[in-house]
């Protein structure tokens, strides 16, 4: 096994062959670790990041998004241990953690960083099936931009539970088989290893501390190399699947500020999902019957979201109606209702994105996207003076849409261009600027054994 082999893999399985050298480089660095170690079964992976297209804070709430798999991610090895300890190796910070994956994270002292997520997850895999044998050594390494709204933590996440997951056998397992039939069913519980929601029979608990949904999740395990994939949420269901056409080409940038998710920018980031939650709570006090989430209570169509195509205005006005008249600790009217209205507008534009991407529609998708930007930075919230500056010099340099992405406060732009234009307009735009076209989702590559040099 070499890298060249599992990147000539990955061009196979969709890549673009333009990042095969660079996926070569990354796969050799991970192989390089572990080939240094004993000998065992062992197993790699590609986890790819996150293009958030439209959808921006609505999968959480029922609501629909448009998405795809990126052309950078993590490369991952793993063998099985016999002793129990999960040892992981971060190849590229060379740092690494080990310890015996307990039924609680662990609290004095707490992990921080990436050794958070990776207790977290393995905790969360020792409760929900006890007994299993998650003994394993891990490397990863990643080209994704950390913390850029590229969703570095869900692959992070999503790396560390498919590794345990195949060495410890878990898909053979009672409780997987009873709670997961297939990817969007694994996408759906690792979300919820990362916001701490049960999945199922398969108990929660605190998880990292976010409160984001799974379209991250959806994208990186169920991604379709050329083509953007819309979702709805609450529960995961599969829309529809539309390919960029030829001639386009997105490129992104991070915009240069952390998209941390600790401190005072998770408290923003979870302060738009608990606007969600009182939105809903409010509905519910005054329903008959409880509604799932948000998107299902505006869809007035008794638990289905708004992929139904219902309209939501009766169902909005009678909730701006219940705001009105409610008095809410820690909340003012103003802030729900510009809540209420930015989440009935985004998810509105998925359908019209999905027709404008069919139709090949550059003056509909630059206005899907100017409107979202600005529903962003009015209704939402969420950007900063980077994220806005670049959207507006994309357009400046021809591009004929742009838009931020990803959590918000920090995080990434999109822009669409030519694709004659596209090498030229990266390197106009920003130093660390890429060509990004929608790559494959996760994929194992391999399952031999590394003999000893």
């Amino acid at each position: 096994m070499t890298g060249a082999m599992l990147a000539a893999s990955l061009v196979e399985r969709g890549l673009d062959p333009g990042e095969v050298a660079s996926k070569a480089a990354l796969f050799d660095l991970v192989l390089s670790h572990l080939a240094r170690q004993r000998h065992g079964g062992l197993h790699a992976w590609w986890v790819p990041g996150r293009l958030e297209v439209f959808g921006k804070h609505t999968d959480y709430a029922g609501g629909r998004t448009l998405v795809c798999a990126v052309p950078r991610g993590f490369a991952v090895l793993a063998r099985p241990r016999a002793d129990g300890m999960l040892h992981v190796v971060d190849a590229q910070r060379v740092q690494e953690l080990t310890l015996v994956p307990a039924h609680s994270p662990t609290t004095s002292p707490p992990y921080t960083g990436w050794r958070h997520y990776v207790d977290v997850v393995a905790s969360r895999l020792a409760r929900n099936f006890a007994g299993a044998s998650l003994g394993a050594d891990i490397v990863i390494a990643s080209d994704l931009p950390r913390a850029s709204g590229m969703s570095s933590s869900s692959a992070l996440v999503i790396a560390i539970a498919g590794a345990l997951a195949r060495v410890g056998a878990l898909d053979r397992r009672p409780e997987w088989q009873a709670n997961i039939a297939g990817p969007r069913e694994v996408a759906g519980y690792y979300a919820c290893i990362e916001n701490g929601l049960s999945f199922g029979s398969l108990s929660g608990d605190a998880g990292v501390g976010t409160h984001g949904g799974s379209e991250d999740h959806a994208a990186i395990l169920t991604g379709v190399p050329g083509r953007l994939a819309a979702f709805a949420f609450v529960p995961m269901r599969a829309l529809a699947v539309v390919p960029v056409p030829d001639r386009w080409r997105f490129v992104l940038t991070p915009c240069g500020v952390a998209a941390q998710k600790t401190g005072a920018a998770r408290e923003a980031y979870n302060l738009l999902a608990g606007g969600v939650r009182v939105l809903l709570d409010l509905w519910n006090s005054d329903s008959p019957a409880a509604a799932p989430s948000l998107g299902a209570a505006l869809s007035n169509s008794g638990g289905s979201a708004l992929d139904v195509g219902a309209t939501p205005t009766a169902a909005a006005d009678r909730l701006r109606a219940l705001v009105r008249r409610s008095i809410i600790p820690g909340w003012s009217g103003d802030a729900l209702e510009k809540r209420l209205d930015h989440f009935i507008r985004e998810d509105a534009r998925i359908p019209e994105a999905v027709d404008a991407f069919h139709h090949a529609d550059e003056g509909e998708v630059g206005r899907l996207a100017e409107d979202s930007q600005a529903d962003a930075e009015t209704l939402l919230g969420n950007q900063i003076l980077e994220t806005s500056v670049l959207v507006r010099a994309a357009r400046d340099l021809g591009a004929f849409a742009s838009s931020s992405f990803g959590a918000g406060f920090g995080g990434s732009v999109w822009a669409l261009v030519d694709r004659d234009r596209a090498d030229a307009f990266a390197r106009r735009w920003h130093a660390d600027a890429f060509i990004a076209a929608p790559g494959p989702p996760v994929v194992e590559l391999s399952a031999t054994k590394l003999a000893r040099p």
